[in-house]
């Protein structure tokens, strides 16, 4: 007659196996043997790789095996700078974390107050107003002021963060000095001066593309005050224009 019920000795050896395996694991969680000695970031830079280090620094001597991922995800996330996180353990000691940090792209200016605005339009650091000085320049004034790790909220402030991203992630190489943002106008200053109009924020790829083709051209033959892309088809080249306030 077929068999179809275990023995009873496979049962026993069943459970004792059970029982081995969560003695072993709970020896994993309370034991020195696992425990986190070493963070290593990735794809941070240094400055947000020492952040995230000191963050997770409380988390030290716990067992790999222990962590709880959704307090090394809360402490990351609480870090203005990171922008996404994961994270893997690497047996027997080390914690590896990989970092998506923000990418400051202007900083927010209001009155003698000043912000580090990132691609995502997150205020990542109050900073002095002299500060990063290679970055463009942006003008708050519909809105009261950001809070650090959360998003702008001044709708032209905006605007030219959006911009900028944009201009950022096509490696358009133009030195932008400050962005001025109005309804419907859209105007980087370059450091050499001139102002590059590009109208509203339809087709801004588009706009920067041909603008970054062209401003060379103008800037070598000098006497350019503007170039006006907002049509990207027809674009538009001046020498008489108001300066950007």
């Amino acid at each position: 007659m077929l068999r179809l019920l275990p023995s009873g000795r496979s049962i026993l050896i069943g459970f004792a196996i059970l029982a081995g395996a969560a003695g072993l694991y709970l020896v994993a969680r309370t034991s020195p043997m696992f425990a986190l000695r070493t963070i290593e970031v990735e794809g941070a830079p240094p400055a947000v790789a020492a952040q995230v280090r000191i963050a997770l620094a409380p988390m030290e001597g716990t067992s790999l095996v222990a962590l709880d991922g959704s307090q090394i995800a809360r402490r990351l996330e609480a870090l203005p700078v990171v922008a996404a996180s994961s994270y893997d353990r690497d047996f027997p000691h080390t914690l590896r974390v990989t970092i998506r940090p923000e990418y400051p792209v202007a900083v927010a200016r209001r009155g003698g107050q000043a912000w580090l605005v990132a691609a995502s339009t997150r205020a990542i650091a109050s900073v002095p107003t002299d500060a990063r000085p290679g970055l463009p320049r942006i003008w708050l004034a519909h809105s009261g002021d950001p809070d650090v790790g959360a998003p702008i909220t001044d709708r032209f402030g905006l605007r030219a963060v959006r911009a900028l991203a944009l201009a950022r992630l096509q490696h358009v190489h133009l030195r932008i000095r400050m962005v001025r943002a109005r309804e419907r106008e859209l105007t980087f200053l370059l450091g050499s001066g001139l102002q590059l109009r590009l109208g509203d924020l339809r087709a801004v790829r588009l706009k920067l593309a041909i603008a970054a083709r062209i401003v060379p051209k103008i800037l070598a033959q000098g006497g350019y005050a503007y170039l006006d892309v907002s049509v990207p088809d027809r674009p538009v080249a001046g020498t008489d224009s108001q300066p950007v306030d």
